[in-house]
């Protein structure tokens, strides 16, 4: 990368760089739309609301997740639904989609993270506790 920069590589000339485009802004807005059009059974938004909860309620937890970071899960399991080729979202793509959603949104309590406990480590627990609906 050092060596491309060197000589002489514009990193703002994406076309120059190979990069070409994959979709246009009406392609992207279609793709919103479909997703955005996805049906989310009420046992399912609970099963958000729990998860979320559960961030709030643990004791390794010193920040847990807000209402802003469950409508970011929500949207994230919409998307990785609509990827899977459904129109509604189950608990699986809720669960698929917990740690890259949330993980970044957790504080955990300074003493557990010196002895090594991660956030994915706690949504891990997190999601072992919190039954799934059927």
């Amino acid at each position: 990368m050092l060596a491309r920069h060197d000589r002489g590589l514009d990193p703002h000339d994406i076309a120059g760089a190979g990069v070409r485009p994959v979709a246009d802004a009406a392609d992207l807005a279609a793709g919103r739309a479909a997703i955005e059009a996805l049906r989310v059974e009420g046992p399912v938004l609970d099963y958000v609301v729990s998860l979320v909860r559960a961030t709030r309620e643990s004791p390794s937890v010193v920040l847990g997740v807000s209402p802003r970071g469950a409508t970011a899960l929500l949207h994230a399991s919409k998307a990785w639904a609509w990827l899977a080729g459904r129109d509604y979202v189950t608990p699986d793509e809720v669960k698929a989609v917990v740690k890259p959603a949330l993980r970044h949104r957790i504080l955990l309590r300074p003493e557990l993270e010196l002895e090594g406990a991660t956030a994915d480590g706690v949504l891990d627990g997190i999601l072992a506790s919190v039954p799934v609906p059927r």
